[in-house]
């Protein structure tokens, strides 16, 4: 639980990024045309209060938490719509309940906000029925759009609609029940195309965790894109967490260059495997030393060839 908390936390502050966020969502959305203005995205509270009624009728406030939740405002400062990412290391699999409350709860809050500045107007009277649901006729709904970032390099299997969720009925039954779709991004389900709509470093995060697993297609895809030669040091940290890498790179340093840190990682694993082999061998220290530096180091600093 430890290890999820890092990296829940570290994927979250990586996609408060005002950049980072706005380049999700016009990959998602406009297919890597750049519509939404980072300067245009507003920090929003992403508590939501809900209050269940148990017993006696008692309100029981709770508080949910969104990732990250943003306004985008119109470049004549309107609000446009309201944009939520929730980041999973692991497979959820009741995402569309969880995101279908917390869409729910935004768009609840919404309506609370309109009552409420209505009761404050003076002025226009409303009608009956406006006045019961303190929503006007003309009042209308801000857009929200909850995008699903999976971090991790396996295939989604969850469910992505709620009527998947749906214990079996006929489908004079299931024809009217309500469906809400989720909305996801996982790296193993996009093609290398998809990911390079991408225009920041969100493309070497997302084709480093898809190929993860494959370590020879791995190498191939950081040593023929020069961008991971010169990687912001957050995202090198978004990678290192979400796929266990264990990269080592200098303090201090903002960028990383991926392709120097596999091959020294490479080189540790090796190592290791090395002094294991010694051991079993009860090779003494100056032995496991040579054998070392004969049979690794020499392969390690020799140039490569063209």
């Amino acid at each position: 639980m430890k290890k999820l908390g890092k990296i829940d936390t570290i994927t979250k502050e990586y996609m408060k990024d005002p950049v980072i966020f706005a380049d999700m969502f016009n990959k998602f959305l406009y297919h890597g045309k750049q519509v939404i203005n980072p300067d245009n995205l507003i920090e929003m509270d992403s508590t939501e209060i809900v209050v269940p009624y148990g017993e006696g009728k008692a309100g029981v406030p709770a508080q949910k938490y969104r990732d990250v939740l943003k306004l985008m405002m119109t470049d004549g400062n309107i609000a446009y719509c309201i944009l939520g990412c929730e980041d999973q290391s692991r497979v959820h699999y009741a995402m569309p309940v969880k995101n279908m409350f917390y869409d729910s709860m935004q768009f609840a809050r919404q309506v609370t906000k309109a009552a409420k500045s209505h009761r404050q107007e003076k002025g226009n009277k409303p009608s009956s029925d406006e006045f019961l649901s303190g929503f006007y006729k003309t009042d209308r709904l801000i857009p929200v759009v909850t995008l699903v970032i999976y971090w991790g390099p396996d295939r989604w299997d969850g469910p992505l609609t709620l009527k998947e969720m749906y214990a079996a009925a006929d489908d004079a039954v299931i024809q009217y029940v309500p469906d809400y779709n989720i909305n996801l991004i996982a790296p193993e389900q996009m093609t290398d195309d998809e990911i390079k709509e991408f225009r920041t470093s969100l493309k070497e995060v997302m084709l480093y965790i898809k190929y993860s697993k494959d370590k020879n297609k791995l190498q191939i895809v950081t040593q023929s894109d020069e961008s991971f030669q010169n990687l912001d040091r957050q995202a090198a940290e978004v990678i290192n967490v979400t796929t266990n890498s264990k990269l080592k790179y200098p303090e201090g340093k903002e960028k990383i260059d991926m392709c120097l840190a596999l091959e020294e990682m490479r080189m540790d694993s090796k190592i290791e495997g090395a002094v294991e082999t010694c051991k079993n061998f009860n090779m003494t220290f100056e032995k496991t030393i040579r054998y070392i530096s004969d049979h690794l180091m020499f392969h390690y600093s020799r140039p490569k060839t063209k």
